[in-house]
C-alpha cells in the first residue's frame, strides 16, 4: 500500500523531491532513554517538515531500523504521513544489511521520479549507531564501497553518526571519507532533527542541481565535530 500511496502522489504532485532515508541503530543496546529520545526526534523532525509549505510536499522521508533490518516507512512526503512510526530497540546491530536497504530503496525512488519525470536533489542517507556492527563483513564492505562511490559522483549525501561512547566510529569514518563522522552529543537527537529540518527545508526552497551549504554553526549544536 505505501508503495501504490507514493506512485499516486508523484502523479498528483510534480514538486521537486528529495528522498531522505533514516538508517536508524534500535538494536537491544537503544532500550530506554536512546531509543526514547530518537522517537521523540524523529518526531520533531515530521513536525518541523509539516509546517514549511515546500517541504512537506517536497521531502520524501523512509525509516529502516535495524535490528532486525526493518523497512519502517517506505518514502512518502510528510503531507501524506505526517506522523512517523514509533521505534522498538530489540536485536543486534546489522549495519551493513541495513545500509544496503537504505540504497535500494533510494535507487528504486530515483528510478520512480525518473519513471514520472519528476526532478530530483541529491537524496540524503542519514545513518545513525550507537554500537559495534554485527552480520556480514563483505556485505558490510561493499555498502561502505557503494556509500563511498555514491558521495564522489555527487549522488549521495550521507551523514554517519555516533551515539553515545560504544559508537564504532572507525566504521562510521568509513563511510563519511573523507571527513570524519559526527558524534551527537549525549541524546541530543531533538537538536540534530531540529538542524536537519532546517536543512531540507533550505534545499526544497532551492532549484535541483544547485549547491547548497552545509549550516556549519547548526552542527555544532549537537556535535563536538570539529570544522
Amino acid at each position: 500500500m505505501a508503495s501504490l500511496i507514493g506512485f499516486d502522489d508523484l502523479v498528483d504532485n510534480p514538486t521537486s523531491r528529495v528522498a531522505i532515508s533514516l538508517c536508524l541503530d534500535a538494536s537491544g543496546s537503544m532500550s530506554g532513554a536512546p531509543i526514547q529520545e530518537l522517537n521523540s526526534g524523529v518526531a520533531a523532525f515530521y513536525q518541523a517538515i509539516n509546517q514549511d509549505e515546500i517541504a512537506k510536499y517536497s521531502a520524501e522521508i523512509s525509516i529502516v531500523t535495524f535490528g532486525p533490518v526493518q523497512k519502517e516507512t517506505d518514502f512518502q512526503t510528510v503531507a501524506t504521513q505526517s506522523r512517523p512510526p514509533v521505534l522498538h530497540a530489540t536485536g543486534d546491530t546489522p549495519l551493513g544489511e541495513a545500509v544496503k536497504v537504505s540504497l535500494d530503496l533510494l535507487d528504486e525512488r530515483k528510478q520512480a521520479y525518473k519513471d514520472n519525470g519528476i526532478d530530483y536533489y541529491q537524496p540524503w542517507l542519514v545513518l545513525m549507531t550507537d554500537g559495534q556492527p554485527t552480520g556480514s563483513a563483505p556485505v558490510l564492505h561493499a555498502q561502505v564501497a557503494r556509500v563511498q562511490q555514491l558521495a564522489a559522483d555527487r549522488k549521495l549525501v550521507v551523514f554517519p553518526i555516533g551515539i553515545g561512547a560504544s559508537a564504532d566510529m572507525t566504521t562510521l569514518n568509513r563511510f563519511s571519507a573523507p571527513r570524519p563522522a559526527f558524534k551527537l552529543q549525549g541524546l541530543n537527537f531533538q537538536s540534530f532533527f531540529s538542524w536537519l529540518s532546517a536543512s531540507v527545508s533550505r534545499v526544497s526552497q532551492s532549484t535541483p542541481g544547485d549547491g547548497v551549504s552545509i549550516d556549519v554553526d547548526g552542527i555544532k549544536s549537537w556535535s563536538d565535530f570539529k570544522f
